[in-house]
């Protein structure tokens, strides 16, 4: 008879918790949960549900991990500013006592995958002329108000990066209305921890942008956002620390989507298309470097103005309108993951 040892030559182990990392095929015990488990892979990426916000909000600040994010500021309905902070530990979300001191929305953030020790900055405050150029510095329980300021106020605008070495790009002033192309700009600013300074300066200006970004100080990515009433564009641009190149553009026009990932494996979902009136929508696209793929599977909800963070291989797309409160995890393509195995 021939037995899972005489093809593998070792016997199914017994273990109180998962390992890790995972292997494709590998099969063991849970000792714990008393289950086998296996470890499969995924061949598109998909969407799931994730535990849903306490305070429904769009156009936040986001940063952190799939396991472990952040989530601040935004729009409460029917149209409040908020400063409302909210941690995620890969399951529900938490509280916490104290948010922003500046309640804004729109503002960039920068975490490079970490929960307690983040970046925001820009956004508006409701107060006309509304954009400030305010940076708070989180450090896992409250916000830090610092001196430095950016050098042009905005919302809306691209960014990435750490809490010591941020980067924020484009972005609109605030108008009653939608900003129209005088309003918008092509700025590119660089946090060192004490300051900031001017950058080069990206190729098209544009708001909505934000958070569609991906990677660094030195090697991001800026896809999508709005140029004019009513235009969305699918544009893409890289920079490389010093400056900005155009590269192959996204599959579909949208602003207010948001992103994960890195300058050559980034991630862009949902948004509002141009179709008139405005459309929400969930499609999802893979970007490998040189040129952007369309994902088969769509997020459940389609939205926009959502907080995103995360990597391709497991991003985060928290709240947004017309969601709210809803949270949907990201499992990349050829992503391991664990399976329980039954008799069913």
């Amino acid at each position: 008879m021939t037995t899972y040892k005489g093809i593998n030559g070792f016997a199914v182990q017994s273990v109180a918790t998962d390992p890790s990392p995972l292997n494709e095929g590998q099969v063991w015990y849970n000792n714990a949960t008393y289950a086998f488990k296996v470890t499969t892979a995924t061949t598109v990426g998909t969407w799931a549900s994730g535990g849903n916000l306490n305070t429904a909000r769009r156009v936040m600040g986001a940063a952190g991990t799939q396991t472990s994010a952040l989530a601040f500021g935004g729009v409460t309905p029917p149209d409040a500013i908020s400063g409302a902070t909210e941690l995620y530990n890969g399951t529900s979300w938490t509280s916490n006592p104290t948010g922003l001191n500046t309640a804004r929305l729109g503002q960039g953030s920068a975490s490079a995958g970490t929960q307690t020790s983040t970046l925001s900055f820009g956004g508006n405050d409701g107060s006309p002329p509304g954009n400030t150029g305010a940076t708070e510095s989180w450090g896992g329980s409250t916000w830090t108000t610092v001196p430095a300021t950016l050098n042009t106020a905005r919302k809306q605008g691209g960014s990435c990066g750490t809490q010591t070495a941020a980067l924020f790009f484009t972005g609109g002033s605030w108008t009653p209305a939608e900003p129209g192309t005088t309003s918008l700009t092509t700025a590119t600013e660089k946090y060192n921890g004490t300051s900031w300074t001017t950058s080069g300066n990206m190729s098209t200006a544009r708001s909505g942008i934000g958070p569609a970004t991906a990677g660094s100080q030195t090697a991001a990515l800026g896809f999508g956002g709005y140029v004019s009433s009513p235009t969305r564009t699918a544009a893409t641009e890289s920079f490389n620390g010093t400056s900005w190149t155009t590269v192959n553009s996204m599959n579909t026009a949208r602003r207010n989507l948001a992103g994960a990932g890195t300058q050559t494996s980034a991630l862009a979902f949902g948004g509002l298309t141009q179709t008139p009136p405005d459309v929400n929508t969930g499609a999802t696209e893979l970007w490998n470097g040189t040129s952007w793929t369309t994902n088969p599977n769509s997020m459940a909800t389609a939205r926009s103005s959502i907080g995103g963070t995360g990597t391709q291989a497991a991003a985060l797309a928290i709240g947004g309108g017309p969601a709210g409160v809803s949270t949907e995890e990201f499992t990349g393509p050829g992503v391991a993951q664990t399976k329980t195995i039954t008799t069913s």
